[in-house]
């Protein structure tokens, strides 16, 4: 019965975090260009309480912001900071531990953390 709480849960949450994240690489690429563009990154298929799992989520966000944040003139530079941004800000929306520590050990970056307002 626990388990089917947790599983339940998991999915609401899966569903949640891929309409954020879905938000986030939108509101990324428009400072990138003048063409929004966003990729949905769906994830319910993972089990985030395993490496394997995280690492794979992490490897799905890292190349639909590589995808998103694309421009056809390709400024390098540009091109990182959004993807770095849009990375970051995802990492801290799914709110798992052990997929910060993952992006934390990979890039040596502290992904952006989300604060409640009232």
């Amino acid at each position: 019965m626990n388990s089917n709480v947790k599983s339940g849960n998991r999915t609401i949450r899966g569903y949640a975090t891929v309409m954020t994240l879905a938000c986030v690489f939108a509101a990324f690429n428009v400072q990138a260009s003048d063409d929004a563009r966003a990729e949905t990154v769906k994830f319910v298929d993972l089990n985030l309480d395993t490496p394997a799992g995280v690492e794979a989520l992490y490897g799905r966000i890292h190349a639909a912001a590589q995808r998103v944040c694309q421009q056809p003139a390709g400024e390098l530079a540009a091109v990182r900071g959004c993807m770095k941004k849009a990375e970051s800000d995802a990492i801290g929306k799914v709110n798992s531990p052990l997929l910060t520590a993952f992006y934390q050990k990979k890039t040596g970056s502290q992904p952006q953390t989300i604060t409640a307002n009232r």
